[in-house]
């Protein structure tokens, strides 16, 4: 993980008594066991710890970290002095709750009501719990210069993969295979894994947006979608391309071609102040007015950080309106059931005037 600045605790303090609470819980109760991914994400981000186990509660007087004996080492060397390490010899729940006091935020959609119930009879009298939404995860929103690096790193290594799959061909091998090869350069390369699990889908498989990699051979002449990512330095990428050997017939030809029209319109219309619910707008011009319309059924992407799936959102119902700052995918679709797919997927980050696209390999 990058090292987290104390300004991010001082900004969630701040958010806390704007929110007027005294203090807030930030990390996941429920699966405190989970990967980082998940139920660690905001804790990452407002400490830089890399354990699986660990619950912050901050505010404007108070920055306490909760852990277990597996992590005080690793959390002695990771979060900022600023907040004092708490080694729960007992229960992680029980000692969050001995030092929550007045109004205590906390994120119902991270809690469940089993937990809620069991915070409820632990918490001293006087404590009350005031449900929060995505306090953190707002103030995650907006990468910093060293976050928009790690991401950066991230997609460069995924495109360095991506350069490898094609010197190796894709004809002969099987999804799987090719899946399992690319995750296992990935971490040769120096990532810490895949983002998430890699997508390689073939012919009519490829018709499928999430389809899962199996013993299908990849044929000549057909197209083969590959969906990947990286973690690097605890920051994820993502990206598509889709492949084919030989020559493409003329009607997967002119999909092709519509998916990347739409695909660079939507760049092309990325900025600071561009509204998430118009950019997707305008990527589905060309696709619907090509008769394709009820074709590309997913948003045309969405925010990328610790997590692959963040805010802000591209999509009909989105209601962002996009931040220079903000990391997003653009990767609008076309699924032919029964016979092909095409997906172009590109990580970028927003500027003033547009935006800068992280996404290397051609398209």
């Amino acid at each position: 993980m990058i090292p987290a600045p104390d300004t991010r605790a001082d900004r969630v303090a701040e958010a806390v008594a704007a929110a007027g609470l005294d203090v807030a819980i930030v990390g996941d109760l429920v699966r405190p066991g989970d990967s980082i991914r998940d139920s660690m994400a905001d804790v990452a981000w407002l400490t830089g710890f890399g354990g699986t186990s660990g619950t912050v509660v901050i505010g404007p007087d108070v920055r306490i970290f909760v852990t277990d004996f597996r992590y005080t080492d690793l959390a002695a060397d990771t979060v900022p002095q600023s907040f004092r390490i708490v080694d729960a010899t007992a229960d992680i729940l029980e000692e969050v709750a001995s030092h929550l006091t007045g109004k205590a935020g906390i994120e119902p959609a991270k809690t469940s009501m089993e937990t809620h119930g069991k915070l409820l009879e632990a918490i001293d009298e006087g404590v009350e719990l005031v449900a929060i939404e995505n306090l953190l995860t707002d103030l995650r929103r907006v990468k910093d210069r060293a976050e928009v690096e790690a991401i950066a790193a991230a997609a460069a290594l995924t495109d360095e993969v991506y350069a490898w799959i094609e010197e190796r061909g894709l004809a002969g091998r099987t999804e799987r295979d090719v899946a399992l090869a690319a995750e296992e350069k990935m971490r040769e390369l120096g990532a810490e894994g895949p983002s998430f699990p890699s997508i390689v889908a073939a012919g009519a498989n490829g018709a499928l947006p999430h389809a899962v990699p199996g013993d299908r051979v990849i044929g000549t002449g057909e197209y083969v979608t590959i969906d990947m990512g990286a973690i690097v330095d605890g920051y994820c990428s993502d990206c598509t391309r889709t492949f084919v050997e030989g020559e493409p017939d003329p009607a997967q030809k002119q999909v092709y071609d519509l998916v990347l029209a739409s695909q660079l319109a939507a760049l092309d219309a990325i900025r600071a102040g561009a509204n998430g619910r118009a950019v997707d707008a305008i990527s589905r011009e060309p696709i619907a007015e090509a008769g394709y319309g009820e074709r590309f059924g997913h948003g045309l992407g969405h925010g990328v950080g610790i997590e692959v799936h963040e805010p802000p959102r591209l999509s009909k119902r989105s209601e962002d309106t996009l931040l220079a700052g903000d990391v997003v995918t653009v990767e609008p679709g076309i699924y032919i059931p029964g016979e092909f797919g095409v997906r172009i997927e590109d990580l970028v980050v927003v500027t003033e005037d547009g935006c800068r696209n992280l996404s290397s390999r051609p398209k």
